[in-house]
Formats: C-alpha cells, sequence, structure tokens
C-alpha cells in the first residue's frame, strides 16, 4: 500500500528506521521558549496597534494597521497552535502511532505548518506593495487604497494559502511525519512521485516569490524616500526618512535570513527528489531559523519605531561622542509625513505655491 496515499498509515514508515535524533530536553525547551517569545511579542504587537488604530484613523495609515493587525494575528495563531501541538508531540514522546491512528493530528499540523509559513510571507509582501505604492502614488493611494479594498486583499491572501495548505488533502496525498518525529509536512524522505515534487516547489516558490517581491518593493520605496529627502529641504521629512529607511533594512534583512534556508531547502529536495542531500537535522535547523522570522515580525514592523529609534540615536550619540544627524522633530504619523512630503515633491501646482511663498511674504 502507497503510504502516501493512505491516510491510516502516511509517515508511520518512517518511525521504524529514523535517522534524525534530537535531545528531548533541547527540543522542548526551544519549543517552550519559541512559543512563548512569539505570543508575548505578538499579543504585545497586537496592543501597539490597538491603540494606535484608535488614535490615528486617517485613510492614508489605516490601509497599513490592517496589514499590520493581519499579520501579527496571524503569527500568534501560528504560535499559538503550531507550538501547543508540537509541546503535545514532545510530551507524548513522539509516539505517534499511539496518538495519530487516524492521521488527522498529523494533517492539521501539516495544514497549519503550511499555511502559517506563507501567510505571513503573503502579507510581508502585500505591505511592501502598499508602501510602495504610498510613497510613490500618494494619490492613487489615498483615493482607491481604502479600507474595505485592504479587507478584501486580507480575505484573499487568507483563502489562498488556505488553498494551497488544502491542496495535498483535496488530492487525497496525506501529509507525512518528518524524520525527526516532531513535525509534519509535506513528504521530503524518498520522495520519487511528481506530485509530491510538486508540492515542495509550490511551497518554495510561492515563499521565494513574495521574498523577492518584498524586496523589488522595499527597494524601490527606500530610493524613493532618498530622493525625496535629497530634494525636499524640509525638515520636517528627516525623521520619517530616517525611520522609514532603518525599517526596510530590517524587514529585507529578516525576512531573507529568516526564511531563505527552509525555501531552497524545500526547493533543493522538490528538485532532486531522493538524491537530495538535505538531512534532517539540516531541515529542523532551517525550520527553527523561519520560526524566528515569526518571531522577530512584529518587532520589526510595529516596535521599530520613532520612539525606540530616538532611544537608540541618544544611546549612539552619547557613546560616541559625535553628532550624527540632526532629529528635529519626530512627527506624530510617519505614513502621514510620508504622503505629505511625496505629494509636495511630485505636484507641480504644490511647488508654485511654496516658490511664491518667499513673494508673498516680502510684499507683506
Amino acid at each position: 500500500m502507497n503510504s502516501s496515499k493512505s491516510p491510516g498509515l502516511a509517515g508511520f514508515g518512517i518511525l521504524k528506521n529514523t535517522t534524525c535524533h534530537t535531545e528531548k530536553k533541547i527540543s522542548v525547551f526551544f519549543s517552550i521558549v519559541f512559543m512563548t517569545v512569539g505570543i508575548l511579542s505578538n499579543s504585545l504587537a497586537i496592543a501597539i496597534l490597538m491603540k494606535a488604530y484608535q488614535r490615528f484613523r486617517q485613510k492614508s495609515k489605516a490601509s497599513f494597521l490592517l496589514l499590520a493587525s493581519g499579520l501579527v494575528i496571524t503569527d500568534l495563531f501560528g504560535h499559538l497552535i503550531n507550538g501547543a501541538i508540537a509541546v503535545f508531540v514532545y510530551a507524548s514522546d513522539k509516539d505517534w502511532i499511539r496518538f495519530n491512528q487516524s492521521n488527522i493530528l498529523c494533517s492539521v499540523f501539516g495544514i497549519c505548518m503550511v499555511f502559517f509559513g506563507l501567510c505571513p510571507l503573503f502579507l510581508g509582501s502585500v505591505m511592501a506593495v502598499e508602501r510602495c505604492i504610498g510613497v510613490t502614488k500618494p494619490i492613487f493611494h489615498s483615493t482607491k487604497m481604502t479600507s474595505k479594498h485592504v479587507k478584501m486583499m486580507l480575505t484573499m491572501v487568507c483563502l489562498f494559502a488556505v488553498l494551497i495548505a488544502l491542496l495535498p488533502i483535496l488530492r487525497f496525498r496525506a501529509y507525512q511525519i518528518q524524520a525527526s518525529r516532531t513535525w509534519c509536512f509535506y513528504k521530503t524522505e524518498h520522495v520519487e512521485d511528481w506530485e509530491d515534487r510538486f508540492y515542495l516547489l509550490l511551497f518554495s516558490c510561492l515563499g521565494l516569490l513574495a521574498l523577492a517581491i518584498s524586496f523589488l518593493c522595499n527597494a524601490v520605496t527606500g530610493i524613493t524616500l532618498l530622493r525625496v529627502k535629497f530634494k525636499s529641504q524640509q525638515r520636517q521629512g528627516r525623521s520619517h526618512h530616517f525611520e522609514m529607511i532603518i525599517q526596510l533594512l530590517a524587514i529585507m534583512c529578516v525576512s531573507c535570513i529568516c526564511w531563505s534556508p527552509f525555501l531552497v531547502a524545500m526547493a533543493r529536495i522538490g528538485i532532486n527528489g531522493s538524491h537530495s542531500k538535505e538531512t534532517c537535522e539540516t531541515i529542523l535547523f532551517a525550520l527553527r531559523m523561519a520560526t524566528w522570522n515569526q518571531i522577530l515580525d512584529p518587532w520589526v514592523y510595529i516596535l521599530l519605531r520613532k520612539a525606540v529609534l530616538r532611544n537608540l540615536y541618544k544611546i549612539t550619540r552619547g557613546c560616541c561622542g559625535v553628532h550624527i544627524i540632526n532629529l528635529h522633530m519626530w512627527e506624530l504619523s510617519s505614513i502621514k509625513n510620508s504622503l505629505k512630503v511625496a505629494a509636495i515633491s511630485e505636484s507641480p501646482v504644490s511647488s508654485k505655491q511654496i516658490n511664491l511663498q518667499p513673494l508673498s511674504s516680502t510684499g507683506q
């Protein structure tokens, strides 16, 4: 009987002859630490977002707050569900044959691993596109990027991620218990069937595509902000540019560093099949790195803001004793400030008004 198509026996063959051994105490420690830190950081980010949404209700910032809320809520539920299942597996001594006879738990675990893996990557790319539109096309963003459209995009992203996660179940292809016996995913051991390769390549290609879109849009946004900074001599935009550039660098570095090893490993397994040289220890280490991205997401997108940057600037200035940059005033709304500066720099009408201001003042 083919184990990949028989849900009751899926993955059990790997339990008899596993080559991946993980120390129980260390593994349980990592699982508990990842789950606890992820829940605390995402809960704090949600509280900050709710407070910001109550304080600022501008249309320009509402889209960012909705997307950021969707991201941190997804990360929070990912840590809650996946972390709880992982701790239960460790507490049961990884005896899948005892508590997973019908393969229901493994299927749920695999679906959650795929959904909570792809959905934050998709949301990160959507946030990058939204920021790029907001900076490069502020008028279009303010008129077309409404809260209704953002909610529709969030729903479509979640439904698409759910569809990808349910695709093996719809094709009667069960998720597999991995060699470490600690998690479930697509089949990664002795991959020979084209469909097993397809799922791995689909997951990795979609994830890498989301990272590429985020990188491209963030690069365009950063270049645009730098151009606006050098063209505009207004002091009100300096703090915003400094804040946004730091955020963009952090977003690109964290996402690429955390997710690239796991996505590349899945792509290599999908391409090479049974001839892949990816070991269980390598895959498990790459998975833990990917988990750190969900832990760092709220700190990069939400908590790394002007208040933190101001304190870091004061500490750096105190240690170095050098005046690095003149931080005049921190604006209350960074999104509103970016739209204002970009609109002033690109609008010919506003540029004429700026040129006429000195003449009117001299006339008075």
